[in-house]
């Protein structure tokens, strides 16, 4: 007899008139205001601007909305928006893809580093890629609550039976899996920064969350539902999906910036210390 975990969670905390408050929205919010924190606590820790948080997390917050809602547009689902443009706009029901996200924020980084920060990439990316792991795990139990984007069937004893969408059979909870691999890599990374110094070897904790992200999203896809028809020729023509697809050119970005990392001295930084109080002494704001 299979082990089943019924799940029939509603996607929404609570309702006030017209406004629904869901598990997904909270997510994200809970997600930038830690990840926001984190950040904040880095670059206290290294005496960076104060003034450059609230840009940078505008920059991340558009750069996440707009690119993942366009990579759901054309990476999953371009023929049927190149015919109805006026839904794209329509955001609320449902069609965001982490890989667009991931592009945009690329392009945000890079544009925050030459507008505002003035210093390498990798001194903004090696930073912002820590609370973003956590922010992916929060994403993927959205999803959860969301009753959305789960495996196939399984035997094992954790299958989910998602009834609210329509399921009578246990399917693997892959939102789990996803997050459990997010969280061991955040666990990873502030281990890096904060007892290893990681962030003085440029590039090194970038290349290890492209790899501890999409690596696992590669493998975890061999046993998720297609997300849309389209992906079935896909994998009839190439034995992988779009997901999967999208994700190898990360790992490999990944893999090289490790190797990069790795085979170059470490760097320091030096910035006035805008968060200290003022002791008239000056303060370079070095990472010791």
């Amino acid at each position: 007899m299979l082990s089943q975990i019924i799940w029939d969670v509603s996607p929404v905390i609570f309702t006030l008139g017209p406004l629904s408050v869901r598990w997904y929205g909270l997510a994200f919010a809970v997600g930038f205001i830690v990840g926001y924190n984190i950040v904040a606590k880095m670059f206290k820790h290294e005496g960076a601007p104060e003034k450059w948080l609230g840009i940078l997390l505008a920059y991340l917050m558009v750069g996440t909305l707009i690119g993942a809602r366009l990579g759901h547009v054309f990476f999953y689902e371009w023929d049927y928006y190149s015919q109805h443009p006026g839904d794209i706009l329509k955001i609320w029901e449902g069609g965001l893809a982490s890989h667009g996200g991931t592009i945009a924020n690329i392009i945000a980084l890079f544009l925050f580093s030459w507008l505002v920060s003035k210093k390498p990439a990798s001194w903004t990316f090696d930073k912002i890629v820590v609370p973003t792991a956590f922010v992916a795990a929060l994403i993927r139990l959205g999803n959860l609550m969301n009753s959305e984007i789960y495996g196939g069937f399984t035997e094992l004893p954790w299958g989910f039976i998602f009834v609210r969408d329509g399921q009578t059979l246990p399917a693997h909870p892959t939102q789990l899996y996803e997050a459990m691999c997010y969280l061991a890599l955040f666990g990873l990374l502030m281990w890096m920064y904060w007892k290893k110094n990681a962030e003085e070897r440029p590039w090194l904790m970038t290349g290890i969350f492209f790899i501890g992200i999409f690596l696992p999203r590669f493998l975890i896809e061999y046993v998720k539902n297609v997300q849309v028809e389209s992906e079935y020729s896909m994998i009839a023509q190439y034995g992988i999906n779009m997901g999967q697809m999208l994700s190898i050119p990360f790992i490999l970005i990944g893999i090289g910036l490790v190797a990069w990392a790795l085979s170059h001295p470490r760097q320091h930084w030096d910035f006035p210390n805008r968060f200290a109080p003022e002791t008239g002494s000056g303060n370079s704001g070095r990472k010791k």
